[in-house]
């Protein structure tokens, strides 16, 4: 015969065929919520509790959980018990009256009146016939199921599944739980004592352990298991009306025939609380469904309604240290589903990659920040945002060509689809062997492969100081301009830092002062929750800028959404007023003015449609032979990535970019 395989499941741990968690689509969510004020930490919990349109996020499961709870509350009652009892009583008298009928004795006319005359209550009637001598069979028989449903849903309730296992039990199976009750109560009882041993868990289990199929290895597993239990029959009491607890107390005293049974699981469940006084004995929920629920199926139930209570709150996360690796996602899969448990899942993963794979990092006060490498990230991203917005204006190149046509910087970088830049062969083959050696082979025999291959970088001939300038006043803030300024900022820092290597770009915020910044504090900046725009500051610290690269051609890149209203007096302080002051302008003019006699090639770029603010801008531009860009905020990016790339053209350094034919003007600024 020829072999034969069967397949199922992989049940080894983590599935190894599985996709790889989306740690950019992360990475871009949390980079956003950075640059719009939260730190890091609150960036990575926002993403997971919200999730993305590729990734489910912990508020989906909790949304799943609390439909199941509701679900659960408005389908059944717990009535199913009491329900079922009344039936077989009511099919109990009917026989017997039908057999009394027959039965044409004195006796049979009182047992009429007797029946007739039973009370309305379920548990007073079966109460009243308790010794009551059955005439007929089938009624004497629904009488006995009575007591043994009772005593089969009353164990039910403390040991999950006993009403099957005691279905047409025998006496002598009823004895055998007897016996186990009371040794277990013995055994409880030592334990609150402090007599218990191993030897007498041990001794218990090899007694009774077919009562108990999860085999618990200590009392202490025992003890977790069976109080979770109690208590969930404890809040099925306390959600039953009074009427319904009234009824089912006086039933259960006719459980199997004798009060024995009730005696011994009241006993059990007082030394259950004693013991474990940390679970909920005295909670309730109010269920108002048709299906009706037997005593241990409605116990079940409410464990089940704590244990979405409890993935409730892991799930909340808000609990100060919690980790997503609190989650019970073995919970998650019985209670909702395989499919909600890979979406836990995978959030655990993406929690851990997210902490391990270097994007974030500790800073010394122990807060999280974004590293160097998630910058990089982030940039790379925004830039080919950026360069896809160019392109399909014109059909321009990649960005990837940038600082083709320079020299050789001596750096390498990994090919790319698209690079025309020549290999750096000796980088390639280096990475040929250790790829060979590392997979197990023979060095002396190699084979490249497109990950070995690198390229070299080039740079352009003349280097550039390319101040940016942008607006952090509290108007950016207020109009949602805070957030597009902080990615074009990133995405010309990475144009610049990873294409254009020689030039040499400063970041320079200004609202009421204006400040030298890297991209990390650029990016992590929180809100300016106070007026002025100091322009005439964030001049100056340009023109620094311009003074210590002479050599390089200074390019001007300002975003603003408003009119100057500060200066820089004298003593260091900020002058603010508004409307304009005339010595706030005059500074301003005559900062900027320096920055052209420095050759500065200068672009504003007006956020907003104010009318006044743009006739101001242009005065300035024609001062400095500049130019206003007007872009939208989606667009602001690429028209300050392309002005960038458009005055490297001017000066001659890349001739087969391109650029410069957007940058020309498509209707998408206006200049002087």
């Amino acid at each position: 015969m020829s072999p034969r395989s069967t397949y199922g499941r992989y049940a080894g741990g983590p599935d190894p065929l599985a996709p790889p968690v989306d740690l950019a689509d992360a990475l871009d969510a949390i980079g956003e919520e950075v640059m719009a004020g939260y730190s890091p930490e609150q960036a990575m919990r926002e993403y997971l509790q919200r999730g993305s349109d590729k990734q489910r996020g912990l508020d989906d499961l909790m949304r799943q959980v609390q439909e199941k709870r509701a679900e659960m509350l408005a389908k059944h009652n717990l009535n199913g018990t009491l329900e079922q009892i009344k039936q077989l009583l009511d099919e109990a008298v009917l026989d017997e009256r039908k057999q009394l009928a027959r039965d044409l004795d004195d006796d049979a006319r009182f047992a009429e009146m007797r029946m007739e005359n039973l009370p309305s209550s379920p548990a007073a009637a079966v109460s009243e016939l308790s010794d009551y001598q059955w005439r007929s069979s089938d009624a004497r028989e629904k009488f006995e199921q009575i007591k043994d449903l009772l005593g089969r849903e009353l164990l039910d309730q403390r040991f999950a599944g006993m009403k099957q296992a005691l279905e047409n039990a025998t006496d002598a199976d009823r004895e055998r739980v007897g016996e186990m009750l009371r040794d277990l109560n013995e055994l409880l009882e030592k334990r609150s004592l402090g007599e218990d041993t191993d030897a007498d868990f041990a001794e218990f289990m090899d007694k009774h352990g077919e009562f108990f199929p999860e085999n618990p290895s200590n009392l202490d597993e025992l003890l977790d298991a069976m109080a979770q239990r109690a208590a969930a029959a404890q809040r099925m009491l306390n959600s039953m009306t009074p009427e319904q607890r009234e009824e089912l107390m006086q039933l259960s005293q006719q459980a199997f025939g004798s009060p024995e049974l009730m005696d011994q699981l009241s006993q059990l469940d007082a030394n259950l609380q004693m013991l474990r006084p940390g679970e909920d004995w005295g909670g309730s929920e109010q269920f108002e469904g048709e299906q009706g629920l037997g005593l241990g199926d409605g116990t079940g139930a409410l464990q089940d309604i704590a244990d979405l209570d409890r993935l409730s709150e892991q799930l909340d996360q808000q609990r100060s240290g919690a980790r997503l690796d609190d989650i019970d996602v073995d919970a998650i899969n019985r209670m909702l589903g395989e499919e909600a448990a890979v979406d836990a899942r995978t959030l655990q993963e993406l929690e851990r990659a997210l902490r391990e794979s270097g994007y974030l990092k500790r800073g010394s006060d122990g807060s999280l920040r974004l590293s160097p490498k998630a910058m990089r990230q982030l940039g790379k991203a925004l830039l080919r945002d950026v360069a896809k917005q160019m392109s399909s204006r014109t059909g321009q190149r990649d960005l990837r060509r940038a600082g083709a046509a320079g020299e050789r910087t001596g750096a390498s970088r990994e090919w790319q689809f698209g690079d025309t830049e020549p290999w750096d062969v000796t980088r390639t083959i280096t990475n040929a062997v250790q790829r060979t050696v590392a997979d197990g082979g023979d060095p002396r025999w190699l084979r490249l492969d497109i990950r070995d291959v690198e390229v070299t970088e080039t740079e352009a001939r003349t280097q550039a100081a390319v101040a940016l300038l942008v607006d952090t006043s509290y108007s950016m803030i207020r109009a949602d301009r805070w957030v597009p300024m902080k990615r074009t900022a990133l995405a010309l820092h990475q144009l610049i830092s990873t294409r254009f290597r020689g030039d040499h770009l400063q970041l320079i915020g200004f609202g009421r002062h204006a400040e030298v910044m890297d991209i990390e504090e650029l990016t992590a900046l929180e809100g300016m929750h106070f007026k002025g725009t100091n322009l005439h500051h964030g001049l100056l610290l340009a023109n620094r800028h311009f003074r210590k690269h002479p050599s390089a051609q200074p390019v001007l890149l300002i975003v603003t959404d408003g009119e100057p209203t500060a200066h820089l007096e004298r003593d260091g302080n900020s002058f603010f007023d508004y409307p304009p002051h005339p010595m706030t302008i005059a500074l301003t003019v005559r900062e900027l003015e320096a920055a052209g006699r420095l050759g500065a090639q200068t672009t504003f770029f007006q956020l907003g449609d104010d009318p006044g603010l743009g006739r101001f801008l242009q005065d300035l531009a024609r001062r400095v032979e500049g130019r206003v860009v007007t872009p939208d905020l989606d667009d602001l990016g690429s028209a300050v990535v392309g002005s960038y790339l458009g005055s490297r053209t001017r000066f001659g350094d890349e001739p087969d970019l391109g650029w410069s034919d957007w940058y020309g003007g498509r209707g998408f600024w206006s200049g002087s």
